[in-house]
């Protein structure tokens, strides 16, 4: 019997063994990189102002790998996508987005279930991407669950840079507590927003160190302040200054330490100024500023990510006589000459969106880019969306969540790509209709085909 035992476990071991060789053998082999091949397209690369000659454009695994106008030969499992002479560019980046607050009534951000927000959260991202905005920087919010969400693949959506919550002073643009919540003592909880990551009150030198590190430890990209009044925030008029030029100092320093930068929320000349002598590298909005700050940030190199914000279809609706409202009029008034300042000096400029509390808005998207042309020509609108974008990203350095290169059809780069029916160059309104986008592909993954058989 124990020699039967001794054969039966002989055999059952060898099999184990055999078994243990074939599965290593198995996994030693490395797993087909999925490949694509774009055939037949006119190229906008995201820096020259005309498209290439027909060329065929080669994606290994995440990166173009070969563009050339001598056709591409197909290898092994290689998905082909005739292009038919349609035109194909750089994935769309939207320097300027609150993914979680973008489609639902503040309202609802201020009260709801944060399970429910998150979910209305995902579905948002999902809409930006099927418009063709595959990156997105996002200057509030609780973004950084949703963001590990879209990057293990649980939810498709754009990359995203987080900043997570705004820092604010106390009655800032980000203070979205009532009069009747203050004063505040030391030993109370947070408040709501707060709790939640959408925005986090400081004041003073070491309240501000604190909240800025507290970003970067969750995986802020950049560090976003509010410095001066806004048009949605209730107790702050436009032309206040908010934080001191210390106060931002200490941010700048903490996110320096870290290899990144601020941005910071600020419409006035006052307060864009304290933000540059405190070392803040990115300006948000500024449709106030006068040439004096405007010159300033050219010499110093400073980003001016706007919008283009207008009285028009794509407001943010505020109550007419509202306070709010007067400040709206106010702001998007000064929008025409900030882009003619911006433009005259040669300011390194970015474009963003800024959509809040309007699932209706959101849509725009494309839209509110199409538009650019009251000011820009085409290709200079899709540079700015794509190229110059992309720059501004890339001032995250090592916090910067993706590795490669962005914004660009060239080989190396990452493969963020759309295919439009139709030329956006002679045609900028194509982009303001998702449905022209007939390929949408991100980090090499097609998530939208309408030319498969």
């Amino acid at each position: 019997m124990t020699c039967l035992r001794s054969a039966a476990r002989s055999v059952t071991m060898g099999a184990l063994t055999m078994g243990a060789l074939l599965v290593g053998a198995a996994s030693a082999q490395e797993p087909e990189t999925e490949t694509t091949i774009f055939r037949n397209v006119r190229i906008f690369d995201g820096t020259q102002p005309t498209l290439s000659p027909p060329s065929d454009v080669l994606v290994r695994g995440n990166v173009i790998e070969t563009i050339s106008t001598d056709p591409i030969e197909a290898e092994g499992e290689a998905t082909v996508i005739d292009g038919d002479g349609r035109t194909l560019m750089p994935g769309m980046i939207d320097a300027y987005t609150h993914i979680v607050m973008s489609t639902i009534p503040i309202s609802t951000m201020m009260t709801a279930d944060p399970n429910y927000v998150a979910l209305i959260s995902g579905q948002a991202a999902e809409g930006m991407l099927m418009r063709g905005f595959t990156s997105a920087r996002d200057l509030a919010g609780p973004t950084f669950g949703l963001k590990r969400a879209i990057d293990e693949g649980v939810i498709p959506g754009p990359r995203i840079w987080p900043s997570g919550a705004m820092i604010s002073q106390t009655s800032g643009h980000g203070d979205y507590r009532t009069v009747h919540d203050i004063p505040q003592s030391y030993n109370e909880p947070l408040y709501t927003t707060d709790r939640q990551g959408f925005s986090a009150i400081a004041d003073g030198r070491a309240e501000v160190l604190r909240r800025v590190r507290e970003q970067l430890m969750r995986g802020a990209s950049q560090i976003k302040l509010a410095a001066g009044g806004g048009v949605a925030s209730d107790y702050d008029p436009l032309d206040v200054s908010q934080f001191t030029e210390d106060e931002l100092r200490a941010a700048v320093e903490a996110a320096e330490d870290w290899g990144t930068y601020v941005t910071v929320h600020a419409y006035t000349p006052d307060a864009v100024q304290t933000a540059i002598g405190a070392g803040v590298k990115v300006i948000d909005h500024g449709q106030l500023l006068d040439e004096k700050t405007v010159e300033m940030m050219a010499e110093k190199g400073v980003w001016w990510s706007m919008q283009p914000f207008l009285d028009d279809e794509d407001s943010v609706p505020f109550p007419e006589g509202s306070p709010n409202r007067a400040k709206q009029l106010e702001m998007t008034n000064g929008t025409d000459t900030a882009y003619g300042l911006a433009k005259k000096h040669g300011v390194n400029l970015a474009w963003g969106t800024d959509t809040l509390f309007d699932p209706k808005l959101a849509a725009r998207q494309g839209a509110q880019l199409a538009k650019m042309v009251r000011w820009f020509e085409p290709a200079e609108v899709l540079k700015m969306a794509t190229h110059d974008n992309a720059q501004l990203l890339a001032l995250s350095g090592k916090r910067s969540p993706y590795a490669g290169e962005l914004g660009v059809v060239k080989q190396g780069a990452l493969a963020d790509l759309l295919l439009i029916d139709g030329d956006p160059l002679s045609d900028i309104d194509l982009i303001a209709d998702p449905a022209n986008l007939v390929v949408i592909m991100k980090d090499g993954e097609v998530f939208k085909n309408e030319l498969a058989e």
